[in-house]
């Protein structure tokens, strides 16, 4: 079923691409609270569960187990390098894991297979913030 285009969907999805990064959809929720826009939390968690099954968004599992969203910069299928620290996120080409994908599901009967892969670690400038810390 497509989700109506209204006022409220349209400010999720203006306010998820002036994101950074991959976000929560309380962290989002907060945004527009703080903005006085009147839109729940529960209208946030719609409209981003419709635009990423639209593809208008990405979705992810942070290593924490909660779900984040960020605005699509490409169609089609793609992998994500994430920081854990400040939210940068880098889409990468993964071609080894594409053919990995697929020649473990061949090897095992399976057809039609479809995978995940996002990448979490800390981004050169979140590293060398971490390094001067330890380092005083």
């Amino acid at each position: 079923m497509a989700q109506r285009n209204t006022w409220q969907r349209d400010r999720v999805r203006e306010a998820l691409a002036d994101a950074p990064g991959f976000v929560s959809a309380q962290s989002l929720h907060a945004t527009l609270r703080d903005e006085n826009t009147g839109i729940g939390l529960a209208t946030v968690y719609r409209a981003l569960a419709g635009l990423a099954a639209q593809g208008e968004a990405d979705s992810l599992q942070s290593p924490e187990g909660e779900a984040l969203y960020r605005a699509c910069s490409t169609s089609g299928h793609h992998h994500h390098l994430i920081c854990r620290s400040c939210g940068l996120t880098v889409e990468i080409e993964a071609t080894d894991v594409e053919q990995w994908a697929r020649a473990t599901a061949e090897r095992n009967g399976f057809t039609q297979a479809e995978h995940i892969v996002d990448i979490f670690g800390l981004c050169a400038a979140c590293t060398a913030a971490a390094s001067e810390r330890d380092a005083d």
